[in-house]
């Protein structure tokens, strides 16, 4: 009987000595395969500067040709009217979500924008803005929007990106904590806002008890101009 424990013993004894080394070739040969794997994915990136992965996720370019295009960060950008073929083009560069804040009587608007936009498969909010009496509350119905999923990728556009380069400068500083010299600087490379535009942006700002003040920040309004 001895005998036979001390034979069974050993049995167990080089069959777990198997398993053993058998764990441990495995753990080898996953951990080579996955030296080599890091090692050829660090190369790649290393001679291009860029993963394999990163280029197959990359969006499109977005179309800077569009109206006083401007990207303010990698999820946001502002614009005029894009033409009906640039839709195609916004949505392949990544964005979800695109907002109107003008009328869609102009001759440069789409009036099936709406359908164009979801039919592309981004979201699409109108919020139509009287250039010439622009209210608080529009730019609280874009804020909230925003706010609601702030990392989707937007385009806020109007004709000429006046109406849109306010709404953005204002988004920036209240909600971004972007410096008013900064975004005030980014919204004058589109238009000096007049004094209708000048005065909602004073309010605006008020409401989320915020100064439009900086050393560099000149408020005064152009000459009166036509309306956009």
């Amino acid at each position: 009987m001895q005998k036979i424990n001390s034979l069974v013993g050993s049995q167990f004894h080089a069959q777990s000595l198997y398993r053993s080394l058998y764990r441990w070739l495995l753990v080898v040969l996953m951990t080579g395969t996955m030296f080599t794997t890091t090692v050829q994915a660090e190369t790649a990136t290393s001679e291009t500067g860029t993963s394999v992965d990163a280029l197959d996720a990359a969006p499109a370019p977005a179309p800077q040709d569009i109206i006083n295009y401007r990207q303010y960060s990698p999820v946001y950008a502002s614009s005029g009217q894009p033409a009906r073929e640039q839709f195609e083009r916004i949505k392949a560069a990544g964005f979800e979500r695109v907002i109107y804040i003008a009328f869609s009587h102009y001759d440069r608007a789409i009036s099936d924008e709406d359908k164009l936009v979801k039919g592309l498969g981004m979201r699409y909010l109108h919020i139509p803005v009287d250039f010439d009496n622009p209210q608080i509350d529009e730019f609280e119905t874009f804020a909230a929007y925003l706010q609601a999923a702030p990392n989707k990728k937007t385009l806020l556009h109007c004709q000429v990106n006046y109406r849109a380069s306010v709404f953005s400068f204002l988004y920036r500083v209240i909600y971004d904590g972007v410096p008013v010299a900064e975004a005030k600087e980014d919204m004058n490379s589109v238009w000096q806002p007049d004094a209708v535009w000048r005065d909602f942006i004073f309010a605006v700002l008020q409401e989320h008890d915020v100064s439009p003040a900086c050393e560099v920040c000149d408020w005064t309004p152009p000459a009166p101009m036509t309306s956009h």
